[in-house]
């Protein structure tokens, strides 16, 4: 199978020690590019390392993580303005508001997240988005923003039909990752009833692993897993599923297959 993984943070300090080995992995598995979102000013060298080290496989995006919009937000989002115009990114992300882990700052993240749809806007970027708790609110600033041509994907969709059906109104696709695979997680209920022409596949590692790692360091390799979970749910051919989801992410992405 030929897979993308559309969000994966393989520049983390969780794979300083086997960085190496555990693209190889991912390479084994099929995997023909990564997806690496940024998360603050702080995270940019590292990302920008890994991509050096591996030309056209780990390929960046440039935003601010909700959960990095803080005080000094207006000085974060001048420099991802400031990376934007220096060179080319795949997409603005990972943008979008968290209300899990403060509430409080739910004014300023949707300022930030307003401000970032624009600067995609001007550099003709797709959106990438983090909603956790937030998907109303975040589709309302989406709203408020939308520009003729936006395009975006809704990162870790976990949600209910409901909303997948907005986003997908909206010309969204949906980021189908480990949760998935979770007992509880829901995606059980609402994946049978999308086509797959609107999903791409990710595992946000080193986060959120799949069942059999539940609990575990995530990592590329294990979007197969991804993969083989949601052809069994939408009762596909794991290949074709492949198939269609990387196309998609390559189409989303503006990349030549």
């Amino acid at each position: 199978m030929k897979l993308i993984d559309t969000h994966a943070h393989v520049y983390s300090e969780k794979f300083n020690q086997d960085r190496d080995q555990m693209l190889q992995r991912a390479k084994e598995a099929g995997v023909e590019k990564i997806f690496m979102p940024n998360i603050d000013a702080a995270s940019v060298t590292s990302m920008l390392e890994v991509e050096e080290l591996n030309p056209g496989y780990c390929i960046p995006m440039m935003g601010l993580h909700p959960c990095s919009v803080q005080k000094d937000f207006e000085r974060e989002l001048y420099q991802v303005e400031e990376w934007l115009d220096k060179r080319k990114f795949a997409a603005v992300g990972e943008i979008g508001i968290d209300l899990y882990w403060d509430k409080s700052t739910q004014n300023i993240q949707e300022i930030a997240l307003g401000v970032q749809i624009d600067q995609a806007k001007k550099h003709n970027l797709p959106i990438v988005l983090h909603t956790r708790e937030s998907f109303h609110q975040t589709l309302q600033v989406i709203k408020k923003h939308h520009w003729e041509g936006l395009t975006g994907i809704f990162h870790c969709f976990s949600g209910s039909l409901q909303e997948a059906e907005e986003a997908i109104e909206m010309g969204f696709l949906l980021g189908i990752g480990g949760v998935s695979t979770f007992k509880n997680g829901g995606l059980d209920k609402v994946l049978p009833h999308i086509n797959p022409k609107h999903l791409v596949l990710e595992t946000d590692c080193p986060y959120l692993a799949p069942v059999p790692h539940r609990g575990k360091r995530n990592e590329v390799s294990y979007v197969e897993l991804v993969v083989r979970r949601v052809a069994d749910l939408t009762e596909m051919n794991p290949e074709k599923l492949a198939e269609i989801t990387t196309q998609n992410a390559l189409k989303f992405f503006k990349e030549i297959s």
